[in-house]
């Protein structure tokens, strides 16, 4: 049996969510691995819509664990309100059923604060943070200085943490000229939430070698995309965790023999919320449509998302860093009705032709586009389930994609419902 790792391969939003709830139903178990509540999944299933953020898709299917892996951040308190979120909506949350990694790294409303500040003091500089803390977590994460899960279990450990943690944040209020935070009421806080988190807390990594041991498959879960990744991404606009598969195994505790296939997620056009280099973007007509008919608005925010053409220059950037065995094409429904379709197959950098995605960030600014224009179709495209039900000219375009970014499709899907998905390749047909 093999193991999952999913994955986006533009700059996320690429409709992960429903991907991996399709999956769910061939997995045992489904972890998250490394993000935070800044990714939100958006799946509707018998025409019911589940919003989360931090939940693990397959949390909304029965008899499947759901785990939050120690390379995610998390909010206990956006956590605890999503549980309480998907129990309304009839789903059920056990610790049966959800398991915490005992060291995965907390978000304090101290973190959103610093988040907060320093986005605000950037101008013209910022970079498109959601402000939900996600970054000063994970630098003090990093810095050693963090507050775990585990660190919960005990109140006498956890009063030393928080003072070494308020100090060396107050430095920095202090320079800011900010009212400084006192130990006390952050301690009062983390007090106030255990009893909601600590129930959940488990060893993780434990329970994931038992899994494999048993034959059981696994579904690793990723948030964002590998151009937000924080080394191969487009830096300094990129989310603060590395998004590329082997995080999939140092996120929740794994070794290179607990991955068998790599699946990567691919809108049939472009999206990026926030700042940062875009080079198809439309900012016209052909922008505007793409959103509203691909209703382009952020899970968590609701901050409208740029749009643009696919670059497969970038898709196959990804594809080489991510270690992508396949992808799963989403949203080719978008599409329907366009007279041409234009496809980035490279750009002119400085006057010469390049087949390559710079890393330098001046350089992602100023590269222009090469387009191939695309014949489109009329008829649509919406609720397929086969190659059979799609039109000539939309294989064409898959097809195309396949040349273009040297990966074949393992999943095509033609609208948000999850059984509206092709079947090409089983990812866990290994």
């Amino acid at each position: 049996m093999a193991n999952v790792a999913v994955i986006g391969s533009q700059w996320g939003d690429e409709g992960k969510g429903k991907i991996v709830d399709w999956l769910s139903s061939r997995s045992d178990v489904v972890v998250r691995f490394q993000g935070g509540h800044n990714a939100g999944h958006t799946l509707v299933i018998d025409g019911v819509t589940y919003k989360l953020s931090l939940l693990p898709s397959g949390i909304v299917r029965g008899g499947k664990i759901s785990i939050i892996g120690n390379g995610v951040v998390i909010d206990p308190w956006a956590l605890a309100k999503e549980i309480q979120y998907i129990t309304d909506l009839g789903i059920m949350v056990s610790p049966e059923s959800l398991k915490i990694a005992e060291n995965a790294t907390l978000i304090l409303p101290l973190h959103q604060r610093l988040d907060s500040l320093r986005e605000g003091l950037s101008g013209d500089d910022k970079i498109g943070t959601t402000k939900r803390g996600i970054g000063p977590a994970y630098e003090d994460k990093v810095g050693r200085r963090a507050i775990r899960v585990t660190d919960l279990a005990n109140e006498k450990t956890l009063v030393n943490k928080v003072n070494k943690l308020v100090n060396h944040h107050n430095i920095v209020l202090r320079g800011m000229g900010e009212k400084e935070l006192n130990p006390s009421d952050v301690l009062k806080e983390l007090i106030a939430i255990t009893d909601k988190i600590l129930p959940y807390m488990a060893r993780v990594s434990i329970i994931l070698s038992e899994a494999r041991k048993a034959g059981k498959r696994i579904l690793f879960e990723g948030a964002q995309g590998v151009m937000l990744d924080v080394d191969h991404g487009t830096y300094p606009f990129v989310t603060s965790s590395n998004t590329i598969s082997p995080t999939a195994l140092s996120g929740v505790g794994q070794n290179l023999k607990a991955l068998n296939f790599v699946l990567g997620i691919t809108k049939a056009y472009t999206t990026r919320v926030g700042e940062g280099p875009f080079p198809t973007e439309q900012e016209n007509e052909t922008g505007e449509e793409l959103g509203k008919k691909g209703h382009e608005f952020g899970t968590n925010t609701g901050r409208k998302r740029r749009c643009g053409w696919i670059d497969t220059v970038m898709v196959r950037h990804a594809i080489e860093v991510g270690g992508i065995d396949g992808i799963a094409l989403t949203k080719l429904d978008v599409l329907d009705g366009f007279e041409t379709i234009k496809i980035c197959v490279g750009y002119k950098l400085n006057g010469k032709v390049i087949d390559y995605f710079p890393i330098a960030s001046e350089d992602q600014f100023n590269v222009i586009p090469i387009y191939e224009d695309i014949k489109g179709w009329s008829d649509s495209t919406y609720g397929a389930r086969s190659w059979n039900e799609l039109p000539a000219e939309a294989i064409k375009y898959v097809k195309r994609l396949e040349e273009l970014i040297g990966c074949s499709v393992s999943l095509l899907s033609t609208s948000p419902e999850r059984d509206d998905t092709i079947l090409v390749k089983d990812p866990f047909e290994d």
